[in-house]
C-alpha cells in the first residue's frame, strides 16, 4: 500500500513539474514584464528602421500589441535572417516574429501561434529577362534566396541554383545586378519595395499561393505561452489594433 501511495505520489509530483516547465516560459515572461522577439529589420515592410533609425514593420508593430496584450513590453534583438531561429533554440529570445511560414519541417522542432499573415509567392526578375516566364523555367537558372527560407526550397523544387543571401535586399540588389536571373519572395514585401523604387527595372513574372502562413515561432512544450498568443493575436484583431497596422503598412486590412 505504501508502495502505491509513493508511486501515486511522485507520479503526481512528475505531472506538476511537467506543468510548471510548460508554463515556464510564460511565467518568466510575465515576471520580466518583457517578451523578447528575434527579427531581422532589413526586411521591408515587416521588420526595417526607418529614416530615423527606429525599428518599425508590420511584424514589430504586431509584435508590440501583442506583447500589450500580455501586459508586457516587447524587446526585439536583431539578426540575419539564416540565424534567426537558431538563436531561439539558443534562447537569445523568447520567440521570433519575422514572417515565419509554418511548414511541417518547422513544426517537428517548434511550436508557432495562430497564423497572423498570409501572402503570395512573386518570381522575380529584371524587366529586359525575357527567358524566365513561370517557375518552370527557373531551371538550370541562378536564383538569389536567403538559403533557410521557404522560398529557397521552392526554388530548388523548381531546379533553380541557389545564390545565398542575407535578405530580400540582397536579393533583388543580385538580380538588379545580373548575379542572380531571379528571386523568390513575398508579393507585399515586393510591392513596399516598387513603392519606395518604382524606377527600379524589376518586373514579376509569375506568382502562386504561398500555402504557408506565418506565425510567432516559439520553443517546443509551452503551452501556456501558444494559448496565450493566440488570444492576444485575437484580441488585437477584435479591438482594431490589426486592421489599423495592416493599413499602416499596406494601405488595406489584409486580414479580409
Amino acid at each position: 500500500m505504501k508502495k502505491i501511495t509513493l508511486a501515486l505520489v511522485t507520479g503526481s509530483l512528475f505531472l506538476t513539474a511537467l506543468q510548471a516547465q510548460a508554463e515556464d516560459g510564460l511565467a518568466a515572461i510575465k515576471a520580466a514584464g518583457t517578451i523578447s522577439f528575434g527579427t531581422e529589420g532589413t526586411y521591408a515592410p515587416y521588420t526595417f528602421h526607418d529614416s530615423n533609425n527606429n525599428l518599425v514593420g508590420f511584424d514589430v508593430d504586431l509584435g508590440r500589441a501583442v506583447a500589450a496584450k500580455l501586459g508586457v513590453k516587447a524587446k526585439f534583438i536583431e539578426g540575419r535572417w539564416d540565424g534567426l531561429i537558431a538563436g531561439l533554440s539558443a534562447k537569445r529570445y523568447d520567440a521570433v516574429i519575422n514572417e515565419v511560414g509554418i511548414t511541417p519541417e518547422r513544426q517537428a522542432k517548434f511550436d508557432f501561434s495562430k497564423p497572423y499573415i498570409d501572402s503570395k509567392v512573386v518570381l522575380i526578375t529584371r524587366d529586359d529577362n525575357t527567358t524566365i516566364k513561370d517557375f518552370a523555367d527557373l531551371k538550370g537558372q541562378k536564383a538569389a534566396q536567403s538559403l533557410t527560407s521557404n522560398f529557397s526550397q521552392l526554388a530548388t523544387k523548381y531546379g533553380a541554383e541557389l545564390v545565398p543571401t542575407d535578405g530580400f535586399n540582397q536579393s533583388l540588389d543580385l538580380v538588379l545586378s545580373k548575379r542572380a536571373a531571379a528571386t523568390l519572395n513575398d508579393n507585399l514585401s515586393y510591392l513596399d519595395f516598387k513603392k519606395h523604387k518604382p524606377d527600379a527595372p524589376l518586373k514579376v513574372v509569375a506568382s502562386q499561393d504561398a500555402n504557408a502562413p506565418s506565425g510567432i515561432l516559439i520553443r517546443k512544450d509551452q503551452p501556456e505561452l501558444v494559448k496565450a498568443l493566440n488570444t492576444a493575436l485575437d484580441e488585437v484583431k477584435a479591438d482594431g489594433t490589426y486592421k489599423t497596422i495592416s493599413i499602416r503598412y499596406f494601405g488595406q486590412d489584409i486580414s479580409k
